[in-house]
């Protein structure tokens, strides 16, 4: 992406969030774009194709905290004063002349492509090596995608199949935008560096080349799939293997899965976002599993032994007499798995059920003991405070 397209392009309004919106905003306005003008659920409408590809180039800036940065620094710079189109005394001044990388007086680096060429990722002509921002390889975007997984695949890991709907370097031209059998060649306007130099008066400004649009190149054939682009919407699938013990909102990066690079950069990172199905039963704290047991009052005042369920069958815990409505019993190594390799606990919170019919016999029983513990008071403590 050149300098002007960051200067000229409103990613904010592109997800329909302000300038101030929070990462959180962000990503949920992406997600539920991304949803409604997927390939997928728009077949054959390439209206919504377009607007997913600017949907996820916004994204791709305003979810990294330093392209933000850049971008809002980019924006601000650019919003009003001499560098807005007609800025000088509403003249014929170009827009464009601000970016690029033409020599100034006495040879001095010119324009303000050389000057801001670190804060838009491009270079001029002094960057090193000489290296231009038509040429300058770019890092390919990264790509968020989201799967779900049920609980016990979450707890015990789990190997699961992506189907993606992204950018991709185009399979028929490889990436050169020509088609097949045939090569770009070096724009004779720039020679390649993507930008014209012109003087006014005693300034040298540069331009983006329009006969190659900023690329340096000239596909006088394109590819008839990309469209001389090099990169197309491509459906792929992965296999992504979900570690075990993943959260509920973890993001998984799998590194070079993202949009491709430009010119031999390095492709970016998929993020996958993973959403965890709530268990009927079974809760989770951190690496421990939660599980509500319910028992009779008898159970806790005798004591006994209960079987519980785990995620891998089942196991037997001993209820001490004695013990209180509400107390949690801990059972070693039947949680999450950990990375050090030693899972946690299942953590069995026991709960009194009280009946809510008795019998006869069953209420005389109950009145029996009621008159037997007619002493104990478990307000005792509480009378205290009056």
């Amino acid at each position: 992406m050149s300098a002007r397209d960051w200067i000229e392009k409103d990613f904010y309004g592109e997800l329909g969030v302000s300038s101030d919106a929070s990462p959180e905003e962000i990503k949920k306005a992406y997600r539920k774009l991304a949803r409604e003008l997927h390939p997928d659920a728009n077949p054959g409408d390439s209206r919504a194709e377009a607007r997913f590809k600017a949907v996820s180039e916004a994204y791709g800036v305003l979810s990294d905290a330093k392209k933000r940065q850049e971008y809002d620094e980019a924006r601000r710079l650019f919003a009003g004063g001499p560098f807005r189109p007609g800025g000088f005394g509403g003249g014929n001044f170009d827009f464009g002349d601000m970016f690029g990388g033409g020599a100034g007086p006495a040879g001095t680096p010119g324009g303000l492509g050389d000057l801001l060429g670190g804060l838009f990722g491009g270079g001029g002509r002094g960057a090193p090596g000489g290296r231009t921002s038509a040429n300058r390889p770019r890092r390919g975007s990264d790509v968020e995608t989201e799967v779900r997984l049920d609980f016990a695949e979450a707890v015990g890991g789990a190997t699961v199949p992506l189907r993606l709907s992204s950018p991709a370097t185009c399979s028929t031209c490889h990436g050169s935008g020509a088609r097949p059998g045939t090569r770009p060649r070096q724009c004779p306007t720039c020679s390649g560096t993507g930008f014209l130099t012109r003087s006014q008066g005693a300034f040298a400004f540069s331009e983006p080349c329009r006969d190659c649009r900023s690329t340096g190149r000239i596909v006088d054939d394109p590819c008839p799939e990309c469209g001389g682009n090099g990169v197309s919407t491509r459906t792929r699938t992965l296999t992504v293997r979900v570690p075990a013990g993943v959260a509920d909102g973890q993001r998984i990066r799998l590194a070079g899965q993202g949009e491709p690079g430009r010119n031999g950069a390095p492709a970016g990172d998929l993020f996958v976002v993973v959403h965890v199905n709530p268990h009927r039963l079974f809760g989770r704290v951190g690496d421990d599993l939660t599980l509500n047991v319910p028992v009779t009052f008898s159970e806790l005042v005798n004591g006994t032994t209960i079987t519980v369920p785990t995620l891998e069958g089942s196991v037997g815990v001993r209820v001490a007499p004695g013990t209180q409505s509400g107390q949690t019993l801990r059972v070693r190594g039947r949680g999450v798995a950990r990375k050090n390799g030693r899972p946690g606990d299942l953590l069995v919170t026991l709960q009194v059920v009280v009946p809510t019919k008795l019998d006869d016999h069953a209420k005389e029983a109950l009145q029996a003991y009621a008159d037997a513990t007619k002493d104990q008071d478990p307000r005792a403590e509480l009378n205290k405070l009056r």
